[in-house]
């Protein structure tokens, strides 16, 4: 029991001593920890009062390099201000000086009126007193003017109305000399600066160009083999021909002549599509109402692609771009219609042609000019279908298919018919002229030619003073022999414009007519 108690007791000692060993070791490093943690603490603290002597340092130096800074700066600107306001107060003393010399110039100015406004009431009161005077004047004139009118009455034993109808006559016919001269002054200024250039310009034009002399014209006969082929034609009781016609529209005339057929028609499509039919049948054989009709339909299909392929080939020869299809398809038709025996599809592309090179002669533009030259004659194509002159046609149907203002002018004014309103109306007149004129580019039929003919020396007799008028050179020019006792010199180049002028407006040729007037007077005596 002692020795167990002994045990515990001992037991129980060593654990205190081990207890109180840890406590003993533990406050030792408690003591160490908290000296080394106070030591950081001292060294912290000197850190820092250190940094803020540093910082206090730095910013008492950046604070006296502000002041110095700001000093400096200061400076700057008040010497800166200082010449800022020496200049502004030169500038007001430069500004005083110029508003003292404007004042005295505005009362030197003030002096100037004041002595202009003396003068001029001595002036009004001068003019015055004359108007006076000339008032009393025109009243003594008057009145002499009236006693001589009086005095002449009586001498002459005419009426105011006679006297004036007499004094008239005078003047006009002064002025009718007056007039001469001007104009023949005018045509000769004109001739000298406008004819060489003129000339030069058509010239060049014209060589640039070479066309073929003749043209072909529209055929409206067929040939047959022999007599008998004609009944065939004709049929039994004439049914071949009137289906003929019916299916074609035009015309057959069967008589006398041998080896011909006739196809007579206005419009120039049918008629082609009725030769070129017939001519088939012909060849064929085979001639009754069925195959007539077979054979027109095919050769009306036929005609419409040529003739649109025509149009479009007219297009690529002239270089036109953006032309609306239905003015295609008349260009096209155009090649089968004639004017005066010369093709008229063949006519505008020489007319297109012209124009473009007079007007890059002048410097003005060649495609709105070629383009205008190409339809200034579309009119032509509907001529027989639609009422009115072909350049009205032409220019509306430009018109509603949408070209420009310059080319509906030109196609409805290069006749004369309408105002030309741009320079191309008068390149493609010029142009339309060369092209109908030249050799063998028209031709008429007898019977027209002598009407012309006799149309011009009936123009030109119709005048006061003409004696005799005479049409030579085939129409190009009418001689017109005057008298001169009724016409003198002066006169007669008024005449002559006159003559020119009713021409213009009464016919229709082509190119142009020249007009000469002749004078002379003969004396004739005889010795006995």
């Amino acid at each position: 029991m002692e020795a167990n108690s002994i045990l515990a007791y001992g037991d129980a000692v060593g654990i205190a001593l081990v207890f109180a060993g840890a406590i003993v070791v533990v406050g030792v490093v408690g003591f160490v920890t908290l000296y080394m943690a106070r030591g950081r603490q001292q060294k912290a603290k000197a850190e820092t009062e250190a940094q803020l002597a540093s910082a206090r340092t730095e910013a008492q130096r950046i604070v006296a390099q502000a002041e110095a800074q700001a000093k400096t700066e200061f400076l700057k600107l008040r010497e800166k201000f200082d010449a800022e306001s020496e200049s502004a107060r030169e500038g007001l003393r430069a500004e005083e000086k110029r508003v003292a010399k404007r004042e005295d110039l505005v009362d030197e100015k003030l002096e100037t009126l004041s002595t202009k406004e003396r003068l001029q009431d001595t002036a009004s009161k001068a003019l015055a007193e004359k108007e006076k005077a000339l008032v009393e004047r025109d009243r003594q004139i008057n009145d002499i003017i009236a006693q001589q009118k009086a005095q002449l009455m009586k001498v002459a034993n005419l009426s105011v109305e006679e006297a004036r109808a007499i004094v008239m006559a005078k003047t006009e016919k002064d002025m009718e000399k007056e007039t001469s001269q001007i104009i023949q002054r005018k045509v000769e200024e004109a001739k000298d600066t406008a004819e060489v250039q003129a000339r030069e310009i058509i010239i060049t034009a014209i060589q640039r160009y070479a066309a073929d002399h003749t043209t072909e014209s529209t055929v409206s006969t067929v040939d047959i083999p022999s007599d008998e082929m004609k009944g065939r034609v004709i049929g039994r009781e004439g049914r071949n021909i009137r289906a003929f016609e019916k299916a074609t529209g035009v015309d057959v005339i069967v008589d006398d002549t041998p080896g011909v057929v006739v196809v007579s028609g206005f419009d120039p499509i049918r008629r082609e599509v009725a030769r070129r039919s017939l001519e088939r049948l012909i060849q064929d054989g085979r001639i009754h109402p069925t195959r007539i009709e077979e054979i027109v339909a095919s050769t009306e299909k036929e005609v419409a692609k040529q003739v649109s392929e025509a149009g479009k080939k007219a297009l690529v020869d002239a270089n036109i771009r953006g032309l609306h299809n239905k003015l295609v398809e008349l260009l096209g038709r155009l090649h089968f219609r004639t004017s005066y025996g010369q093709n008229v599809l063949k006519h505008s592309m020489e007319v297109a042609y012209l124009s473009q090179m007079i007007a890059e002669e002048m410097g003005l533009n060649g495609g709105i000019a070629r383009r205008a030259g190409l339809l200034h004659d579309i009119g032509k194509a509907v001529d027989h279908e639609v009422e009115g002159t072909h350049p009205d046609i032409g220019a509306d149907l430009c018109k509603r298919y949408g070209e420009r203002e310059e080319i509906i002018n030109a196609v409805g004014g290069h006749h004369g018919d309408v105002e030309a309103k741009s320079p191309y109306t008068f390149i493609v007149a010029a142009a339309d002229a060369i092209s109908a004129s030249r050799p063998g580019a028209r031709r008429e039929t007898l019977e027209r030619y002598v009407q012309r003919l006799q149309k011009l020396e009936e123009i030109a007799k119709s005048f006061e003073g003409v004696q005799q008028a005479y049409a030579i050179q085939a129409g190009r020019e009418v001689r017109v022999i005057v008298s001169a006792e009724q016409v003198d010199d002066r006169l007669s180049a008024k005449v002559a414009r006159d003559i020119a002028k009713r021409i213009e407006d009464e016919m229709e040729y082509p190119g142009e007519i020249k007009v000469t007037l002749v004078r002379e007077l003969r004396c004739v005596e005889y010795a006995k």
